[in-house]
């Protein structure tokens, strides 16, 4: 059984000893480096393609309408 406390093989040796311990695996620790890659690359794409110019705009429009002005 993995909750005696012979068995310290994943177990933590602080605080309760029937909560294993969590392991810290290569692909889950950097994991989080993937998505920021993955947007620094569209966001690239999206600036080479012109779509800053065309979100600013829009962005005073609704601005501009929310205030009153335009």
């Amino acid at each position: 059984m993995g909750f005696l406390k012979s068995d310290k093989g994943d177990m933590r040796d602080s605080g309760d000893s029937r909560i294993p311990a969590r392991r810290n695996r290569g692909c889950r620790k950097y994991g989080w480096l993937t998505g920021v890659l993955f947007g620094v690359i569209f966001l690239g794409i999206g600036a080479a393609q012109g779509q800053f110019g065309v979100i600013c705009r829009k962005a005073v429009m609704i601005c501009l309408e929310c205030i009153g002005i335009g």
